[in-house]
């Protein structure tokens, strides 16, 4: 597959639109995710539209390149190389200042790094690119679907996956609070003096 369309030319062009997003999904082979919070629009592509770009083809090369010049399983590679990512992609949602930030910025590179990688495997095994219909080895342990309605169910799924990381760590970062808050005389005296009835 040869291009030159860029994935960054996609999406400015579905960013400038209008509001008919549905049109612009049906034109364009982009999907996309309103955030609620932000009053912004996420836009991504289907695993299929990714193909098209320049972009694809250079990761898949980049990708390819890597697991080639590996001693292991090209397959083991890449399923370590698709958990940590997830992993630190997750880390870093759940220390992001704002998760609703950090997901509009975050979620299409991660997507299509994903989407890559199991191209590039494909690529470098000789087997053919997947279409979806089968799941390839290198997600057996990854715990999204990612091809499964173009995309959209990994997007969405990955999206509340990102804002549940910061809002736990919100939470226990608050409980770690509460629990080192110096506790005042007074309520030191209220519980010697209940201490003390019992």
């Amino acid at each position: 597959m040869s291009t030159t369309t860029t994935l960054a030319d996609l999406l400015a062009e579905a960013d400038s639109a209008g509001h008919d997003h549905a049109a612009t999904e049906k034109n364009s082979g982009l999907l996309h995710i309103h955030n609620h919070e932000t009053g912004a629009v996420v836009w991504f592509p289907t695993w299929q539209k990714f193909r098209e770009t320049s972009d694809w083809r250079e990761a898949v090369d980049d990708y390819a390149g890597d697991l080639r010049a590996g001693s292991q399983l090209v397959e083991k590679v890449a399923a370590r190389s698709l958990a940590r990512g997830l992993e630190s992609l997750l880390k870093r949602a759940a220390a992001a200042s704002d998760a609703n930030i950090f997901v509009q910025e975050n979620l299409t590179r991660h997507l299509t790094r994903t989407w890559a990688i199991a191209d590039a495997v494909a690529e470098v095994t000789g087997t053919a690119l997947p279409t979806g219909r089968t799941v390839p080895t290198i997600f057996a342990d990854y715990p999204y679907d990612v091809y499964a309605q173009d995309g959209g169910v990994f997007a969405t799924t990955l999206w509340n996956d990102v804002i549940d990381a910061r809002r736990n760590q919100a939470l226990a970062d608050e409980a770690a609070r509460k629990a080192l808050k110096p506790v005042s005389r007074k309520a030191l005296k209220n519980a010697a003096r209940k201490a003390a009835r019992r």
